[in-house]
């Protein structure tokens, strides 16, 4: 199953918890410090909540965005929507085997005209030995993890 993957940025993890908990009715998937994320079957969504301080965070829309991604089932998919993005003239960037939201994953990475970073991804290893956080905020870079 793919499905769209949501990346905000939260200043309380805590009560971002509680209130997607409440408005999915589903529990996180995966809870780590600074970090959690939903694997919502309806609407196909995966959710992700990113931890940053109230002051880099903001109020309202400003500042919630982290990133956007589409989670796909295997690495073959990735590749495929990889040579596919270059193939209509976009500038992708690569990612394999790379750990981040305590995960090991294999991902492409493209901005869309006004530099909202979108990600195509597949998780190799949910819980991998060397796992690493999200980054807090995606900068201008695909580099950046989320």
């Amino acid at each position: 199953m793919s499905r769209v993957q949501l990346a905000l940025n939260v200043s309380d993890l805590e009560a971002s918890v509680v209130f997607y908990t409440h408005l999915f009715g589903v529990a996180p998937h995966k809870r780590r410090p600074g970090y959690a994320n939903f694997a919502i079957e309806e609407p196909a969504l995966k959710l992700v909540l990113i931890e940053v301080p109230a002051d880099q965070r903001g109020t309202g829309v400003q500042g919630a965005l982290n990133h956007l991604g589409v989670e796909v089932e295997e690495v073959a998919m990735v590749e495929a929507q990889a040579q596919r993005l270059r193939d209509a003239g976009l500038a992708a960037f690569d990612e394999k085997d790379t750990t981040c939201c305590y995960a090991l994953q294999d991902k492409v990475w493209v901005h869309d005209p006004a530099g909202a970073p979108w990600e195509i991804y597949t998780v190799k290893d949910d819980n991998p030995a060397a796992a690493q956080p999200a980054l807090a905020m995606v900068e201008s870079t695909p580099a950046n993890c989320c």
